[in-house]
């Protein structure tokens, strides 16, 4: 089975995924981190963010796994990860690996801004997860303060703002939700009901199967 779920950014997709993907029994690849990894390789090793060709290669050959979660989390990475995102040669150096992934024989979930829509079309479940705004800054913002980052709420709505644009009005492979997903609004969700909304669908999704 293939669990594809997309969304905004802190509304709670990823922790959706992390659960399911534990109840299941199922491989999960959290996308956004091939971005995030992708932009912090081009900030280190001196790569413009708009040099379309420069960061594909960096993709091509991309080593996610040598980048820990405090060099990804940043704000800087996010920001980073927005821009590699919206260049369609950095899409296409990564597109082959998340549909390898996807595709085993097990199946796996996969979380990100395009997998209902571009990365697998075919998924057999897909979830559309968003909050507003507010909260999702709110969110973002404690994420970041736990984390030592002394940014503002303020700055942290400005940039969420400035990243949905980015991400919705892309040309190739923009944010959005696929016609047949599933919406889950967490706004006045805890986790937990978010995710036994989620598993509710999957479920549902596997009897029909059955």
């Amino acid at each position: 089975m293939i669990i594809a779920i997309d969304g905004t950014l802190a509304s709670g997709k990823g922790t959706i995924a992390t659960r399911l993907a534990a109840h299941y029994a199922l491989p999960h690849m959290d996308t956004g981190r091939l971005y995030r990894a992708t932009g912090v390789a081009a900030i280190q090793a001196g790569v413009a963010l708009d040099d379309a060709d420069g960061l594909a290669e960096l993709a091509s050959r991309l080593d996610p796994g040598i980048y820990n979660e405090a060099e990804l989390r940043t704000a800087e990475a996010g920001i980073a990860a927005s821009k590699v995102a919206a260049l369609l040669p950095v899409r296409a150096a990564l597109l082959e690996l998340q549909r390898a992934f996807a595709h085993q024989a097990t199946g796996a979930v996969l979380d990100g801004r395009d997998i209902g829509t571009i990365v697998c079309p075919d998924a057999d479940v897909k979830l559309w997860v968003d909050a507003d705004v507010e909260t999702r800054a709110t969110r973002r913002h404690r994420e970041l303060a736990t984390a030592g980052d002394t940014i503002t709420l303020d700055e942290v709505l400005r940039q969420l703002e400035e990243r949905d644009s980015r991400d919705r009005d892309r040309k190739d492979a923009p944010m959005k939700m696929a016609a047949d997903a599933v919406l889950i609004d967490t706004t006045h969700l805890t986790i937990d009901a978010a995710v036994e909304k989620a598993r509710a669908v999957v479920d549902a999704a596997k009897a029909r199967q059955e």
